[in-house]
């Protein structure tokens, strides 16, 4: 059985350069306002939710239950980012709780996926880590409400660039796989 195709390393591609573009202009513009922040989040979630969605219905390679994880984790960005564009003049406090949100039901959902994975698909555990960062990143936010806008704005920079390079690895993974197989392909050296 195939679990990830072509255009599943294609989503985690886009979603992984989306991450890490997202966080260098957080992390180079700290002093962004926050309705600018809020734009940006929500063009990250959607893009990153809208990718998910499209792997999930033009893929033939998921069974049931993994595509049924694919299309949550799809609806949690979407539902995440028209959150973000509904209420523009959301206070600062809310979007944190809305990025915390999001991070959270995301990890949780990636670390699932992984874990149904570790049978089918060597470098599952690039998932699973982005999931935990994800996981970690939200509890982080939820403890920490109090904390200064800058200081808000380095982390989801942080979590942004390190949550892209992780998905910009599996994608490199994925892409090493062979497409009938959906395992490593296995080259043998003959001895003279």
């Amino acid at each position: 059985m195939i679990l990830y195709d072509v255009g599943d390393r294609r989503s985690f591609a886009i979603r992984g350069a989306a991450a890490v573009l997202f966080g260098l202009v957080t992390l180079i513009w700290p002093g962004l306002t926050l309705t600018a922040l809020i734009l940006l989040f929500g063009a990250l979630a959607l893009i990153d939710g809208v990718s998910m969605l499209v792997a999930a219905f033009t893929s033939g390679s998921h069974d049931g239950t993994s595509k049924a994880l694919v299309v949550l984790i799809g609806l949690a960005g979407v539902a995440a980012g028209i959150i973000t564009f509904v209420w523009p003049g959301i206070t600062a406090l809310a979007l944190l709780f809305v990025v915390a949100g999001w991070a959270f039901v995301t990890g949780v959902l990636e670390i699932v996926a992984a874990v149904r994975l570790r049978r089918e698909l060597r470098g599952e555990w690039l998932l699973a880590v982005a999931g935990v960062l994800s996981v970690l990143f939200a509890v982080l936010l939820v403890i920490t409400p109090g904390a200064g806008a800058l200081v808000i704005t380095w982390l989801i920079g942080w979590y942004a660039i390190f949550a892209g390079v992780v998905r910009l690895a599996l994608a490199w993974r994925l892409r090493q796989l062979d497409p009938r197989t959906g395992r490593r392909p296995f080259t043998r050296t003959v001895m003279p």
